[in-house]
């Protein structure tokens, strides 16, 4: 048996917060470019050592910035993924959940990235609240579509 599957009109506003969350990418790789070269950090080397960070201010806001960026890649695809889910039964509260989420993201970026770990708090939650939204979105979708099979 075929599903066939309509995309709802506001189904654009998804699309430009996933797109929105490709500049999160964009702002943690300027972010990362600055620390690494106010560090004096050289390619390839992913991380001032823990001997560099613990005696040079800048190779820690390096290591920070390098550890925030990659922590949104590690979220990056799932947070993606429940946004395209979820916004195919409920667009509009889909792109606002994903809005909080980039919105939070650029906030964990710069506050994690400008003072260190401990800062990265706000940020993290407000991510954490717009993600949870969606993956709850994106099962009651997927309930949705399971029980019109």
């Amino acid at each position: 048996m075929s599903f066939a599957l309509e995309v709802p009109r506001e189904y654009g506003y998804v699309l430009a917060t996933a797109t929105a969350s490709l500049f999160v990418n964009t702002f943690h790789r300027v972010l990362t470019s600055r620390a690494r070269a106010a560090a004096g950090i050289a390619y390839p080397t992913a991380y001032a050592s823990q001997e560099q960070a613990d005696r040079d201010p800048k190779a820690f806001k390096f290591n920070s910035a390098q550890r925030a960026h990659a922590n949104f890649t590690e979220n990056h695809a799932s947070f993606v993924t429940s946004l395209l889910i979820a916004g195919l039964r409920y667009p509009g509260p889909a792109a606002y959940a994903g809005a909080a989420w980039v919105a939070g993201r650029l906030a964990y970026a710069y506050a994690y990235t400008s003072y260190g770990p401990k800062a990265r708090g706000l940020g993290f939650g407000v991510a954490q609240l717009g993600k949870a939204a969606l993956v709850a979105m994106a099962l009651s979708a997927c309930y949705g579509m399971i029980q019109t099979a």
